[in-house]
């Protein structure tokens, strides 16, 4: 029996998302613009997290073209203001997508850089292309990487180096990404995204469960009453219980 095929979302115009048996290929789409992210794309890809949270699976994340993402739209981050910076539009677009409940992989290639690269921090594994830059330059522009870099970064790759890209302008190629840990794999230029599939492929042959709570303890998002509850609701005695109170109510 032949393997289906995939289901490719319609109706978005910055993003391309295909959904196949066992994973997400989600697709920055914006090549012209080397895959800058502007509003349009932030909100095309809390409509893929919709999509994702409500169906569960295996996320890979690339973009079309020689890049991943040259960073935000600048024209249009000139013309945000205070209230925009404390709506916090691109780091609650990277929370949500860093809190996906299974395992996230981006394929880079070129740059990822300013929120294009705190999009690939949000993720949980980075495969690298040979000609991957990672890096943050936002104080040159005025601003800060306020769309989870201070965070994730230091975490990532430590503190120090940390501090080099995001005070200093460092950039980390993709020999200094798989040193100090920010990538799992640099591949020769062009083989970025079958390297991602075959590390989604050993991703996909583990216990989904068994992924999620992994996922969720080791970024401290398990909360011992989820958990408490899951086993709770698997029980007979839940059942039982529920099933008595309904058919007593039901003869009142």
């Amino acid at each position: 029996m032949s393997e289906p095929l995939p289901q490719v979302v319609t109706g978005l115009q910055t993003v391309t998302v295909e959904r196949t048996v066992d994973r997400y290929v989600v697709t920055l789409d914006r090549p012209a613009a080397r895959n800058a992210i502007n509003a349009a794309m932030i909100a095309e890809l809390h409509t893929v997290c919709g999509l994702v949270e409500a169906d569960p699976a295996p996320v890979l994340l690339t973009g079309t073209g020689e890049h991943f993402a040259g960073g935000a739209d600048i024209g249009e981050l000139r013309e945000r203001g205070r209230d925009e910076a404390f709506a916090g539009i691109n780091r609650n677009l990277f929370d949500r997508f860093a809190a996906l409940p299974l395992p996230t992989v981006a394929a880079i290639s070129g740059y990822a850089l300013g929120g294009g690269a705190e999009l690939a921090y949000a993720c949980d594994i980075r495969i690298a292309g040979e000609t991957a830059v990672f890096g943050n330059p936002e104080p040159g522009l005025g601003i800060l990487a306020a769309a989870g870099a201070t965070y994730r970064l230091p975490s990532l790759v430590g503190q120090s180096v940390a501090k080099q890209v995001l005070l200093a302008g460092r950039t980390l190629d993709a020999e200094a990404a798989l040193r100090y840990g920010l990538v799992m794999d640099v591949v020769p230029a062009g083989e970025h995204l079958a390297s991602a599939h075959r590390t989604l492929d050993r991703i996909v042959a583990s216990a989904p469960l068994a992924l999620r709570l992994t996922k969720a303890v080791v970024d401290g998002t398990a909360r011992i009453e989820d958990i408490a509850q899951a086993v709770l609701f698997e029980t007979a005695d839940k059942r039982d219980r529920m099933t008595a109170f309904l058919e007593k109510r039901n003869r009142r």
